[in-house]
């Protein structure tokens, strides 16, 4: 993420990483990625994810687009993968701040 976010900032990278119990996991073939963001206001908002690699790091990613940081405040995000066998993991879920502009 960049290291500070601003109301209405387009193309702000949010990656999360999926774990299990301490060990990054390989999510490679994973069928579905899925990021979900929840805006100060609760509205929550269900993203895409892409990998930031081949899955094998356990990172996925979404860049922002207008209306994702359009309230000042404190987010949440978190992460899903889907694989074949229908096992999804989520990610632990993280803060981060979105600034006022003047």
């Amino acid at each position: 993420m960049a290291c500070e976010i601003h109301e209405g900032d387009i193309g702000t990278t949010l990656t999360v990483t999926v774990t299990d119990c301490g060990t990054t996991l390989d999510i490679s073939t994973a069928t579905s990625l899925s990021i979900f963001i929840k805006k100060p206001d609760g509205t929550l908002l269900t993203r895409t994810g892409i990998f930031t690699t081949d899955g094998t790091d356990g990172k996925i990613y979404y860049v922002t687009v207008a209306g994702d940081t359009d309230v000042a405040g404190t987010y949440k995000i978190q992460g899903r993968v889907t694989f074949p066998s229908t096992a999804s993991y989520y990610t632990s879920s993280a803060t981060f701040h979105v600034e006022c502009n003047l």
